[in-house]
């Protein structure tokens, strides 16, 4: 069953046991920094499967990984580039995503769709950030919603899909829009844009060289 809990309820103990339960690989739905999340542990290949399964996504769509410190990517990434340091000094923490080379052997080949790189975001602030931090591991978070329908802002909608999927729901109150992430790769120092979102491609192109 479904443990729903407004973000006003999540204090001390509370938010030990959240953040417990993700780190144990249970699936708990929060509010990001952009929109509402299906979260767990990304270190756990099991509990990664049940969000693909739950939101019935493809297997070769990667998930974007949400970390509460710098020091957690250094766990996860082989490097980073001169130009993607540029985008982290600039955008992070905030919603842009970045797609950085793993390291082998850290994540479940599940979180990256069997590819070697992984798409990771900081945050700073926030019932997620404070999760994450509790939690003490990179946690995936695609949107909270089945992947045939609408992007997951609003709580009734999310209860309504997810009711009895997921163990915990965490309102934080609805979101105005439902605008993801940014999401770049940089590639010989320069930015491709995969995915536009919060940040607009003129603000990247500021800091780094877009590719033709």
């Amino acid at each position: 069953m479904t443990k729903y809990l407004k973000e006003e309820e999540v204090k001390d103990s509370t938010l030990l046991e959240v953040s417990g339960a993700l780190k144990e690989g249970k699936i708990v739905v929060f509010k990001t920094d952009t929109v509402y999340g299906m979260g767990t542990n990304a270190f756990d290949g099991d509990a990664c499967e049940k969000v693909y399964e739950i939101k019935g996504r493809p297997k070769q769509k990667p998930l974007c990984l949400l970390i509460s410190d710098i020091s957690m990517l250094e766990t996860l990434v082989e490097c980073v580039s001169p130009a993607e340091k540029r985008l982290m000094d600039t955008f992070w923490p905030g919603p842009l995503t970045i797609k950085f080379r793993k390291k082998e052997g850290i994540l479940p080949d599940i979180v990256s769709a069997g590819d070697e790189f992984v798409r990771i975001r900081l945050l700073s602030e926030g019932l997620a950030f404070e999760l994450i931090q509790a939690a003490g591991v990179p946690v995936v978070a695609p949107s909270a919603n089945l992947s045939e329908n609408p992007t997951g802002i609003h709580v009734l909608s999310i209860c309504e899909e997810l009711d009895d999927k997921v163990d915990y729901i965490l309102d934080s109150g609805d979101v105005c829009a439902d605008t993801p992430s940014t999401i770049v790769e940089i590639v010989d120092e320069q930015a491709i844009v995969i995915r536009e979102g919060i940040i607009k491609k003129d603000e990247i192109a500021k800091v780094v060289e877009l590719a033709d």
